[in-house]
């Protein structure tokens, strides 16, 4: 199975995308829109908030989709994921879906994608996790297997574009203030 990963789109360009989808009577495409939940704050450490710069990035994200009809939210039982996709679901009167982190990032990435499959064909979903369970979800929905994000990368965007009987297209951008300079990691990602 072949995949495309396209880099570099601004998120204005995701709407373009969006508009390709198929026409009526042919397969609806799915999207899945996947952040990381925006920087964290330091305490409390088992579950910390946002901080200042995260909170702006939570409303960044929103800004990047504010064009795109969501039809959910998913985001994990952690505060900076339910934090971060809250602006987005907000603005469109939705409930964050979650889906708690139960076992390794692999079990994990297989229950948001089997809740993924549930939707209806032709749905967006914005879905918000953890550096580590990002590339994992991509790899269960189809896509390639990418290295888990940096410790200091956040403003990574990726879209998923799913068809039925096609290769899942993958695309990625950016969101919201760039990621500080040396984020591209140089070492393994901590602190999910």
């Amino acid at each position: 199975m072949s995949h495309e990963l396209i880099r570099g789109l601004r998120p204005l360009a995701l709407l373009g995308l969006l508009a390709m989808a198929p026409a009526p009577g042919r397969a609806q495409a799915t999207v899945v829109i996947l952040a990381r939940h925006g920087e964290k704050a330091a305490e409390p450490a088992g579950d910390p908030a946002l901080s200042g710069a995260g909170e702006a990035r939570a409303t960044a994200l929103a800004r990047a989709v504010e064009g795109v009809r969501l039809d959910a939210v998913f985001a994990t039982e952690y505060r900076r994921t339910q934090r971060t996709g809250a602006p987005a679901a907000d603005a469109r009167h939705l409930r964050e879906t979650i889906i708690p982190v139960h076992g390794d990032s692999i079990a994990h990435a297989r229950a948001v994608a089997d809740a993924l499959r549930r939707r209806p064909a032709g749905d967006a979903v914005l879905v918000v996790e953890h550096s580590n369970t990002i590339p994992a979800i991509i790899t269960a929905l189809g896509g390639p297997s990418l290295p888990e994000l940096c410790r200091d990368e956040y403003a990574s965007l990726f879209v998923m574009i799913l068809r039925p009987g096609h290769a899942p297209r993958l695309l990625r951008s950016t969101f919201g203030a760039a990621d500080p300079p040396g984020a591209g990691c140089a070492a393994p990602a901590m602190g999910r």
